[in-house]
């Protein structure tokens, strides 16, 4: 199979209008290539497909190629184009430089696709297709998600439901009912129950009073529940709602609220899960709220893990889908960066290293700038996962550059300021101080760092060397200029040869920015100063919380910062490199199932809202072909 040529155009079309423009290879082709056989996938169409975990043992001898992952400096609202500078990258390293590469993408969230940012699979020339598949359901594995949390989220209001209407004894009854032949008896997961209790009877008629109200009554504390429901659409209504109003709930109302289906626990669970044992494990200790003893419950003690891991069994396989220049992709998990990780899938990784072999390539995207993507790819996913990068990439554009440099706000919708499409380097040179910040926070975990300068039409050469100057000033293995957008892999080849020379001279070590062993206030002050943060704030609610998971057990766990991806500080008009600021922590929850406490800076909201024009304005169907227009 040859890689696809680009047919390339200029002024270049919309992203839709080119992706339709290729006719993708069949997926077994792609797969074919990769040393995958038919036996290794199951096929979802004629372009995707889902490869199999047991591929992983199958390679299990071979050596790991290069690890790469991309992030970028603090974004405007528009993007800067790390996607599509993961994907360009890639097209330039395997269709022009010969070198075995896998790209290693997040799968887009609806919510985002039908809102304000649009799609995910890139822009322009570098693009993953079919890009209307890509953005929209998949291979369901968002689906599996939403409905996995909602089943859990059902069986919470349930359980106190039934617990509030029945005695010990009628609870206990009921949950081990009478077989067939007339035994009652436990189950798998009532087992996991038992031993958490420290009860080692193994017949239910053999229990006291006492253990059987133990076992029986879960006696959640409505107050202390954080899981709530998801949907993977914007919408800004079902933040707060109240459920339990029918007449046969016998007053059971309470107040909840939607989460969009990225912010799920379940997730995260996907993507630093490394195995399907490993899922099953941490499916079924993610916790849901307290007792009002103040124990934990998870979804184990609710009944629940083990079907929670049937709706999750084939997501956990990666989706393997390609580039416009033919070369293979992994699509896997999707956890928002700001409110969640923001890394695609430990599977999807560990597959792709092994298949590419030594002297190959993986590049994945971590999302929003490096204070918060690649610090929780380095401090939360490398740490699951095992895996170490050779090589960071940091995308800049002139465009952000000079809005840290002082320019005024860039709002999506709205025409910009003539200040970003006109030559002014003393603003790019200002505004460099953000990039330099990154710089320096990505080094710091013994990586070499490469910068992609994202070119747009209106940079000029003067804007272009300040930013190399600045970015070798503070460090930077290269600083390289692409066109990947206008003109595919071919205008990233300078950038995958500084990443082969990045990568190829690297010696480590690698570095972590906190050891789990610290307490959960000097990882989250660690994470602060890296920031430029002089001190942290924390509040009464942050403090309560913060004190009751050290003393359930959860304190060795890493940190997941909840926070504004348009500043380093909580405030997202505080643009450039700020410093002396104090950090606000609003309140500090747990996904102890994913595996990692996540402090609230500031006011984060889990599910967002459509603009006034949102982008399902110009989406719709052409009926005589069957193809989507207008997606971005």
């Amino acid at each position: 199979m040859n890689a696809m040529t680009l047919q390339v155009v200029s002024p270049v079309p919309t992203d839709i209008d080119i992706a339709n423009s290729v006719e993708p290879h069949h997926i077994s082709q792609i797969a074919k290539k990769m040393n995958l056989s038919p036996n290794h996938y199951d096929l979802y169409g004629k372009y995707k497909a889902k490869v199999l975990l047991p591929v992983i043992d199958e390679l299990k001898g071979t050596k790991d190629g290069f690890y790469v992952v991309v992030g970028g400096i603090t974004p405007t609202p528009l993007g800067e184009g790390k996607s599509t500078t993961t994907v360009g990258l890639c097209q330039a390293l395997g269709a022009f430089l010969d070198k075995k590469v896998i790209t290693t993408l997040r799968q887009p969230s609806q919510g985002p696709t039908f809102g304000i940012k649009g799609g995910a699979a890139g822009g322009g020339y570098s693009q993953v297709i079919p890009m209307d598949e890509f953005n929209l359901h998949l291979t369901g594995d968002i689906h599996a998600i939403t409905a996995a949390n909602n089943l859990l989220a059902a069986a919470i209001d349930t359980r106190m439901f039934h617990e509030s209407t029945q005695s010990d004894n009628a609870l206990f009854n009921r949950l081990c009912a009478p077989t067939k032949q007339g035994s009652r008896r436990f189950n798998d997961i009532m087992y996991r129950r038992l031993k958490k209790l420290g009860i080692t009877k193994v017949k239910p008629e053999d229990l006291t009073l006492e253990e059987v109200k133990r076992f029986a009554r879960l006696d959640i504390d409505p107050e202390t529940i954080t899981w709530r429901r998801v949907m993977d659409v914007n919408d800004r209504f079902l933040r707060k709602i109240t459920v339990g109003q029918g007449l046969d709930e016998k007053g059971m109302v309470r107040e909840t609220g939607f989460d969009i289906s990225v912010a799920s626990e379940i997730m995260a669970v996907l993507a630093l899960t490394t195995s399907l044992a490993d899922m099953r494990h941490r499916l079924g200790k993610m916790v849901i709220g307290n007792s009002r003893a103040g124990e934990p419950v998870t979804a184990d003690d609710l009944g629940v893990g083990g079907a929670l891991s049937v709706l999750m069994k084939d997501a956990i396989n990666p989706t393997l889908m390609q580039t416009l220049e033919g070369t293979p992709v992994f699509v896997h998990a999707g956890p928002f960066a700001n409110i969640a990780h923001g890394n695609s899938s430990i599977v999807a990784d560990k597959i792709a290293l092994k298949l590419v072999g030594p002297g190959g390539f993986v590049v994945t995207e971590a999302g929003f700038g490096s204070d918060i993507g690649i610090e929780k790819f380095m401090n939360i996913k490398c740490r699951y996962s095992g895996l170490r990068p050779q090589c960071a990439i940091i995308v800049a554009t002139i465009r952000a550059l000079k809005m840290h440099g002082g320019g005024p706000p860039v709002t999506a919708g709205k025409p910009l300021d003539p200040v970003y499409v006109t030559e002014n380097v003393a603003l790019v040179e200002a505004g460099c101080a953000n990039l330099a910040r990154h710089i320096r926070i990505t080094k710091a975990y013994g990586v070499n760092v490469v910068v992609a300068v994202n070119q747009f039409s209106t940079d000029t050469d003067a804007e272009i060397a300040a930013v190399r100057s600045a970015a070798l000033a503070a460090g930077a293995y290269d600083a390289v200029l692409c066109t990947h957008h206008a003109h595919g892999g071919k205008g990233a080849i300078e950038l995958g040869i500084a990443v082969q020379k990045a990568c190829e001279s690297a010696t480590g070590p690698f570095n972590f920015l906190y050891p789990l062993e610290a307490s959960i206030e000097d990882k989250i002050e660690a994470i602060a100063r890296s920031y430029g943060a002089c001190g942290v704030d924390y509040s009464k609610q942050a403090e309560k919380q913060i004190k009751m998971y050290s003393k359930q057990g959860f304190s060795g766990l890493p940190i997941c910062m909840a926070k504004t991806q348009y500043s380093f500080s909580d405030n997202p008009a505080a643009k450039g490199a700020p410093t002396g600021f104090v950090l606000p922590i609003r309140d500090v929850r747990a996904s102890i199932g994913a595996g990692f406490i996540y402090p609230l800076v500031g006011s984060m909201s889990t599910m967002p809202g459509l603009p006034t024009r949102p982008c399902f304005y110009d989406i719709d169907l052409d009926t005589a072909t069957g193809k989507v227009k207008g997606l971005s």
